[in-house]
């Protein structure tokens, strides 16, 4: 049975968008100028893949002879959020920029919140969340009216200590905010952010979790899985979707774990068509977000060694596609999001693919594959490149 897989390294944008500049983010290049930041990158398995063929790369050189199929991706989406760029890569276009908040949100928005938690609430303000939990943290921890906060994204984030709201109720007070924040506040995603320590160094936890707007039914997912194909998700990816056409999730705490659970999900060998999805979110959470080239640097290096090891096991026709969901420009003065064209490597096991998929109109061009690669109904949005995934000449691994 046909077992396909999506590896999203969240935030790793290849270079400004032509309409970057209405964002904010001319000039961004979340690769390009991480790899400057550090004096080039280590990525042989990459390399050979073709990344360095898709963009330039300090220390990445263009693969003579790359051994998948690669090109670039171009958002067509308004706006730069996590969402928009999952939902794009399976199909769904958001024609309508989510609302953002950069003053704050109004006070229609927070009385009723405030009514139906019991809480006050602190901050409501555009804010880094390392920054603003040390902070309002001991007036939280004092008075235990939830942090609110939110940033150049369309995102309400609630911050709360687990010794003052434990995890069940903070994830309760985001269903409610979820339920309360409807258009025109339709916001994206609402998150929890919980956090621990004591005064002068608190520290986030790993149970974030996002509350997203559910995605409509011509999600790529829900074609999938009603032609009989699983789909199973690592990471945050669940949330994004609303858990839409996804059968199984498990939640991963880093990179390094979930490049663990898809080892593992994948050594069990399925008795029905899947596919799994992984998101990478450290690349955008510990690194874009805090301004961390030689973090984003480093773990981009210990996601090659995986990768190497990964791609060695991969079944013979299998499917792999690398690609992002924004970028996240860990150089620039910003910490939000930047609008960048992402990467796209597609693998397909015990072959040679050696082809350029040039820049592809939009990140539909994704699920329409998947959806191409396993029979399913075609998708209204994106253009399947599988027929261009057949091996080059003398193409056999």
């Amino acid at each position: 049975m046909s077992h396909a897989i999506l590896i999203v390294l969240d935030g790793v944008g290849v270079g400004a968008l032509p309409d970057a500049d209405a964002y904010g983010d001319a000039g961004s290049d979340t690769l390009g100028h991480t790899a400057a930041a550090v004096g080039g990158l280590n990525l042989p398995n990459l390399r050979r893949l073709g990344l360095g063929n898709i963009h330039a790369i300090a220390g990445v050189p263009p693969a003579a002879e790359p051994t998948a199929a690669y090109g670039r991706l171009r958002e067509i989406s308004k706006g730069k959020d996590s969402t928009t760029g999952h939902w794009e890569l399976m199909g769904v276009v958001t024609d309508i920029p989510y609302p953002t908040y950069p003053d704050g949100f109004p006070e229609e928005v927070l009385a009723p919140f405030r009514a139906a938690t019991g809480r006050g609430v602190l901050g409501n303000k555009a804010a880094s969340g390392t920054a603003i939990i040390q902070e309002l943290g001991d007036e939280h921890v004092r008075t235990g009216d939830l942090i609110v906060y939110t940033s150049a994204d369309s995102v309400f984030q609630i911050a709360a200590h687990q010794d003052v709201v434990p995890l069940e109720e903070l994830y309760r007070f985001c269903e409610i905010a979820r339920e309360q924040l409807v258009p025109p506040h339709g916001v994206s995603r609402v998150i929890a952010r919980p956090f621990v320590g004591t005064s002068g160094a608190y520290e986030r936890t790993p149970y974030r979790r996002d509350f997203s707007v559910i995605p409509p039914d011509d999600l790529v997912l829900e074609r999938l899985r009603a032609h009989g194909v699983t789909v199973n998700s690592i990471g945050k990816i669940y949330d994004l979707y609303a858990g839409k056409g996804i059968a199984g999730s498990v939640k991963s705490k880093s990179n390094a774990q979930g490049m663990e659970l898809l080892d593992a999900a994948y050594a069990d060998d399925p008795q029905a068509p899947t596919l799994t999805l992984l998101n990478l979110v450290d690349f955008d959470m510990l690194y874009g977000h805090r301004n961390d080239p030689q973090g984003m640097a480093r773990d981009l290096e210990a996601f090659d060694v995986w990768l190497g090891g990964f791609l060695a096991r991969l079944r013979r026709d299998d499917l792999v596609l690398i690609t992002a969901d924004h970028g996240n420009d860990p150089t620039t003065p910003s910490t939000d999001h930047s609008r960048e064209y992402v990467p796209l490597l597609a693998v397909r096991g015990g072959r040679v693919l050696g082809r350029d998929l040039g820049v592809r109109d939009t990140f539909a061009d994704v699920g329409a594959t998947y959806a191409d690669y396993f029979g399913a109904p075609a998708p209204v949005h994106g253009r399947s490149f599988l027929p261009l995934l057949t091996p080059a000449e003398g193409g056999e691994a």
